[in-house]
């Protein structure tokens, strides 16, 4: 019975918060039914379970950004990044100077326009996997990866409400003026889009819970993440692999205008102070305890 009442109640409050506050979509209730088949599957998928709730725990906390968006709290800056890109990272050119972002909207190919496209479909299964492979391999490494991937977020989040910021593609679209509401955009990604004859990403920024989140570039830090924690295992085939990673990363968020130089070397820098201070506290604190005790249950 007691059993049974948790599950009402923490039933009654997931679809309460997301029907009444956040807006109740059909991925939450396919998340919420996952969860409870891997919870009831088996034994194993239960600590599977247990293992990536944090990952879980992440994805509402950014989903539920929509109920208080960040230029609630804050001015949106929209000049201000784009004059500082095109001031420190500018291109000199016969009809005046672009930003990088400007400079690949009219100079793009087939090629890079595939390469970004399927370097920005990974920003999120490559984490993920490099996850699962932790888990089977190094149970504590993979808890602490887990948990400053999830601080690293919260940073970053803060960060948003803190300075909310308007990407690249939002300026080529609406100029400087500051338009509430406005949908996302995939903006360069839409030349993958249009290759392949499909409506991948389009699909999937109309769904962006923030556009005015640009700065730090989250997509630029996560590959940052994984690199520093994949070096701790001295192997080269993986420094290589999330090197690449890093680079093809960075440079498509330029690219396909979704980000300005800026705001992916801030990016990074969250992901490497953010790392060095969750190890810092993850040692220090009750959190090594914790740790401890949650290895033993993996």
């Amino acid at each position: 019975m007691k059993h049974f009442l948790m599950l009402f109640a923490g039933s009654a409050a997931y679809f309460a918060w997301f029907y009444w506050f956040v807006g109740l979509r059909p991925e939450h209730v396919f998340l919420y039914f996952f969860v409870l088949a891997l919870f009831y599957a088996h034994q194993t998928t239960r600590r599977f379970l247990f293992a990536f709730a944090v990952f879980i725990a992440y994805w509402i906390i950014y989903d539920s950004m929509r109920v208080m968006p960040n230029y609630e709290v804050n001015p949106i800056h929209v000049a201000e990044p784009y004059l500082l890109e095109k001031s420190w990272f500018g291109i000199d050119a016969s009809d005046g100077r672009f930003t990088l972002n400007e400079y690949f909207r009219i100079y793009h190919s087939s090629f890079l326009d595939i390469m970004s496209g399927l370097f920005y479909l990974n920003w999120v299964p490559v984490p993920l996997i490099f996850a699962f492979w932790l888990l089977r391999n190094d149970k504590l490494l993979f808890l602490k990866f887990s948990y400053a991937f999830v601080f690293t977020n919260i940073v970053g989040f803060c960060i948003y409400y803190l300075y909310p910021a308007a990407p690249p593609w939002y300026v080529e679209k609406y100029g400087f003026d500051v338009i509430y509401g406005t949908q996302g955009n995939a903006a360069g990604l839409l030349n993958f889009d249009r290759l392949l004859g499909i409506h991948l990403f389009q699909g999937m920024y109309q769904k962006n819970a923030n556009v005015f989140a640009a700065i730090p570039s989250l997509h630029s830090a996560y590959p940052v993440l994984c690199l520093l924690y994949g070096w701790r295992l001295n192997k080269t085939w993986l420094n290589v692999l999330f090197s690449v990673f890093v680079l093809g990363i960075w440079f498509s968020a330029v690219y396909t205008r979704h980000h300005y130089l800026i705001d992916v070397l801030l990016g990074g820098t969250v992901a490497v102070v953010s790392y060095f201070a969750f190890e810092w506290l993850s040692e220090k604190t009750v959190l090594k305890k914790w740790f401890a005790a949650l290895e033993q249950q993996l």
